[in-house]
């Protein structure tokens, strides 16, 4: 493959993940504000906002195999894109490192958001958790220490004996 090839093929990926990453992060800022405000049924709506990304990113993904895998039959190294692009004379290189540089940190932002996300939703399962467990034994914890009898009074919600 010439040169051009390999930066049409590397910019074309960058292109398409980019606009994977942009719709992504759209979506996590649109999720994040939903999670804050408790809002369960648009939370549900965007399911399939999500899967058509996951599909996308998912076509990125096996682009970018494929480019890597053709790059390695080729004699260039194949480990990365980022590796990929390198190895290219320099001044289509020079071209690519910002594209290649900003999927970077959009990537990060990425998993940085997710992040975000699973711990609020996680401090939300286990506040959630506390609730049930209140409502369950009617406000009273077991002792820590005693001859362990059961209290007199059972929970609101189930009985304590089962």
């Amino acid at each position: 493959m010439t040169t051009t090839h390999w930066e049409t093929e590397i910019a074309g990926l960058l292109e398409r993940l980019a606009a994977a990453q942009g719709g992504l992060l759209a979506l996590l800022a649109e999720k994040r504000a939903l999670i804050a405000a408790r809002d369960h049924q648009s939370l549900a709506a965007l399911a399939p906002r999500e899967d058509a990304l996951a599909a996308e990113l998912q076509g990125c993904h096996e682009q970018r195999a494929a480019l890597l895998a053709q790059a390695g039959n080729e004699g260039l190294p194949g480990n990365t894109i980022t590796q990929l692009n390198d190895a290219l004379p320099a001044p289509t290189s020079q071209r690519l490192a910002q594209p290649l540089a900003d999927a970077q940190q959009r990537s990060r932002l990425v998993r940085h958001e997710c992040l975000t996300q699973w711990v609020a939703v996680q401090r939300s399962v286990l506040h959630l958790s506390q609730l049930l467990e209140i409502f369950a034994t009617g406000g009273r914890g077991r002792p820590t220490y005693g001859n362990g009898e059961m209290p007199a009074n059972s929970g609101s919600l189930m009985d304590q004996a089962v």
